[in-house]
């Protein structure tokens, strides 16, 4: 596996825009390589089979059914409402203002 160089870290950053030091290249330079060499790890015991994971422990559905239960009468929903026309709640339009 080849090892990542300063000049590539360098070409990459200058590919993406990205204005760095010779100091934060020499950094990245390091962490690139130790990334690519555990990714060759992980790489070496990924066989076929090893069944892919998303996670490490199953996943199981954490809803419930849906129960209908008591709710409010239009009254009591808009008895608490700053404002409302005996129907439904009123508030200020916002359409057609500058946003």
């Amino acid at each position: 596996m080849p090892d990542i160089t300063s000049e590539q870290v360098a070409h990459l950053a200058d590919l993406a825009r990205i204005a760095l030091t010779p100091d934060e290249i020499e950094k990245l330079t390091g962490e690139l390589a130790h990334i690519v060499e555990s990714v060759a790890k992980v790489a070496e015991v990924a066989t076929d089979d090893v069944p892919a994971t998303s996670h490490p422990v199953p996943l199981g559905n954490v809803t419930r059914p849906d129960v209908v239960g008591q709710t409010l009468t239009q009254e009591q929903a808009l008895s608490g409402a700053p404002d409302s026309d005996g129907e439904r709640f009123r508030v200020t339009a916002i359409l057609g203002e500058e946003q």
